[in-house]
């Protein structure tokens, strides 16, 4: 599929409105599709592709679904798509659905995820796979490369922040490949990555605690634990949360792992409901 020549046929262009940049790179939607259903799982989970766009990747995941849930929010694109896949359209394994990716209901059964994410919505659309990973077996997004080097940094890195440590509680995070600006009708200004969210097996519940102790740690990230917890609770409280963390109070907290932050909020909300 040549992206350049379906929008010329169809008389359409790049809607700045929608944040489109569509996909124009076969070998790197070959590579998105193998990472969102590996090879021993093809024909065992229904997809959902969030921004269908002209169905660049689309291609690549049909073949390796259960069934595919393409959805896409603006109305000149979905006549489009159904014309192009005709066929699966008509045999009920692609459904085309007209709608917005934060708001479209999702399967009630296993399924995976998939999209090129508009950065604008990157944090919310994230958000609602993580309230979905109790049936999700896998996300794969494509993002700005910055976004994915936060998501996928590792503690006491430059990039570690509350987001990796958000995502990290949620999924074990790795980045696929990175993918250059010359990949998309039109080239964004920005270079991207593709990130894989796999459901972790013991993920980490993101309770009020746990947010408020993240939250406060990276809120004055050069600042110790003592200082960026301060405003938590009393001096023996946040002594106790930092030794449940394996640390001290002298410790930044952009030294402590998800897992660490939970163990931090299990004491914190201990101690509130007690």
């Amino acid at each position: 599929m040549n992206i350049r020549d379906v929008l010329r046929r169809s008389g359409l262009a790049p809607k700045k409105s929608f944040w489109q940049n569509f996909l124009d790179a076969p070998a790197i939607c070959e590579a998105i599709g193998a990472a969102c259903v590996h090879d021993d799982e093809v024909g065992l989970y229904p997809v959902v592709e969030w921004g269908a766009g002209l169905g660049s990747l689309t291609e690549s995941l049909l073949p390796r679904s259960k069934k595919l849930f393409a959805v896409e929010r603006d109305r000149d694109l979905v006549p489009v798509l159904c014309e192009l896949f005709a066929p699966a359209v008509e045999n009920g394994s692609l459904v085309v659905i007209e709608g917005d990716a934060q708001t479209v209901p999702l399967p009630a059964e296993p399924f995976v995820l998939a999209g090129n994410l508009p950065y604008q919505i990157t944090g919310q659309l994230l958000r609602r796979a993580t309230e979905h990973r109790a049936l999700l077996v896998r996300a794969v997004f494509m993002v700005q490369l910055e976004v994915a080097d936060r998501i996928c940094a590792t503690p006491d890195h430059d990039a570690y922040g509350a987001l990796s440590v958000f995502a990290q509680a949620a999924f074990k995070v790795s980045k696929v490949r990175k993918v250059p600006p010359g990949a998309f009708v039109p080239a964004p200004r920005v270079h991207s990555a593709v990130v894989a969210f796999d459901v972790r097996e013991n993920p980490i519940d993101e309770t009020d605690a746990f947010r408020k102790v993240v939250s406060a740690a990276f809120g004055a990230r050069r600042k110790t634990l003592r200082n960026a917890w301060a405003s938590l609770g009393p001096r023996p409280l946040l002594e106790d949360m930092a030794r449940a963390a394996g640390t001290t109070l002298d410790a930044r907290g952009e030294i402590l792992t998800a897992d660490h932050f939970a163990a931090a909020s299990h004491v914190l909300a201990a101690c509130t409901h007690s």
